[in-house]
């Protein structure tokens, strides 16, 4: 191994076969010298020659020189600078073999970490898996030249590639952007430089809402106010009537966090609407929403018939946000209890179930382990618990009180396979899998969703 890797340098050209993908979608190219490489924008099955870009004892990774033999998987991307940014990783791959690798990704998760063999049901995706997402977040900077710039970041770096329109954000948000920018421009409002800490505006935040014709706009800056503030917001509406509200989030941190704890609405009521099956929502600049909403009527719609619901049950929902699935619930269960560690995320629960006139749901701001753990010591009864944790997943003190607690069904919602089937490992101590449904909330990126239904063993 050490001559092998004695042999790779920065910059050293090689030429090999892609024969698979990496967790985060990266093309695996082997070599005749036994090399192995990770290349962003390589498809399975192609030929390429590449360029060392990055070496260690872990991985190596490498960039595309010429690709000698094509994928018949292959399509051209609709964006031109869709392998250079972090966004997306795949709108160079047919569409279907997106939602096989998705799948894959999935079946090897429980495999290599859970050891755990179960037929994977295929991936549940769009008919248009273009233009999905409801929220656009960019960051703003200045070019080479100076000029201003929105878009995202490169790949494990903070340089932004600058991208005029987006292909899988709302259309609306695009020429939103455009406005923006160019009122920055004419007023001299300068973009936030993150070395220096000088400038004004970060980010820019877009959220449309897919039922109500509502959008909203919420400027990161990093002061209290910026120049010519009033006249910034009467130029956008103006130019945009379909804004519905705009909002400005003051985040004066050094930190890559995104919005502040100070928000200033600046015109309309600081939040939009919008309906998941049937429920309404209201959604202000930090409320956390699933990005497309197509699918998440997709994804809940599948939880929720897992879950085989009578309406006699009491139901948990860890991890329950601004409630989003525990009033879809509430309509098909006895008792609703939702908790939730973010306190404003509680207090939009609350009033969502108020505006929807539920009155069989019941929030709690608290740690869903710490929850779990009292629940248990009250000797209450738990018929059903939908479980849709962070990235990270759920933690052993949480899936301890789980198994004490033995409710007869679990749904488990994952954005995370890894994460997933480590938990999984940890639960079919006392449950067996019903079934094993991925989702794809993120057509062309790596990410997948997916739902899990766990029973009771008797």
């Amino acid at each position: 191994m050490k001559e092998k890797m004695s042999n790779i340098r920065v910059g050293s050209l090689f030429h090999g076969v892609c024969h698979g993908y990496t967790y985060d979608g990266l093309g695996i190219l082997d070599t005749k010298e036994g090399l192995s490489f990770f290349v962003n924008g390589l498809i399975k099955g192609e030929e390429a020659d590449v360029e060392v870009t990055f070496v260690s004892m872990k991985a190596n990774y490498a960039k595309i020189r010429k690709i000698t033999l094509l994928s018949q998987d292959r399509i051209t991307p609709l964006c031109p600078v869709a392998t250079a940014c972090g966004g997306c990783s795949f709108q160079n791959l047919n569409y279907q073999k997106q939602l096989e690798f998705k799948k894959e990704k999935v079946i090897n998760a429980f495999h290599n970490i859970a050891h755990i063999k179960f037929p994977v049901d295929d991936c549940v995706g769009m008919d248009e898996p273009y233009f999905y997402r409801n929220k656009t977040q960019m960051p703003l900077g200045l070019d080479r030249k100076g000029r201003l710039i929105s878009g995202f970041y490169r790949a494990k770096s903070h340089d932004i590639i600058a991208i005029d329109k987006c292909v899988i954000e709302d259309k609306k948000a695009s020429g939103i952007l455009t406005t923006i920018k160019g009122l920055m421009t004419s007023m001299k409002i300068l973009p936030y430089n993150e070395d220096t800490r000088e400038g004004i505006i970060r980010h820019v935040l877009i959220r449309t809402s897919f039922h109500y014709p509502e959008v909203m706009v919420v400027i990161i800056t990093n002061a209290d106010s910026f120049p010519s503030r009033g006249n910034f917001v009467k130029a956008l509406k103006k130019a945009h009537p379909e804004i519905t509200t705009i909002v400005q989030n003051v985040n004066k941190r050094d930190t890559n966090v995104i919005l502040g704890n100070q928000d200033n609405v600046l015109f309309g009521p600081g939040f939009i609407k919008d309906d998941i099956l049937g429920v309404r929502y209201r959604i202000s600049a930090k409320s956390f929403y699933q990005v497309n909403p197509l699918q998440t009527e997709k994804l809940y719609s599948i939880a929720i018939e897992k879950a085989q619901l009578t309406g006699d049950e009491v139901v948990l929902d860890a991890y329950c946000g601004i409630g989003t699935i525990s009033l879809i619930v509430a309509k098909k269960a006895k008792e609703v209890i939702g908790v939730e560690i973010v306190k404003e995320a509680i207090i939009d629960a609350k009033n969502n179930a108020r505006r929807n006139d539920i009155n069989n749901a019941t929030f709690y701001v608290d740690d869903a382990g710490e929850f779990m753990v009292d629940f248990v010591k009250s000797g209450k009864k738990l018929d059903v618990l939908f479980m849709d944790p962070p990235r990270k997943g759920a933690d052993e003190r949480f899936l301890a009180s789980v198994l004490a607690a033995k409710p007869n069904k679990i749904i488990y919602v994952s954005c995370d396979p890894a994460t997933l089937a480590r938990d999984i490992a940890t639960l079919i101590k006392s449950y067996k899998i019903e079934s094993i449904t991925p989702v794809d909330m993120f057509p062309q990126t790596f990410h997948v969703e997916t739902v899990t239904s766990l029973i009771l063993k008797k």
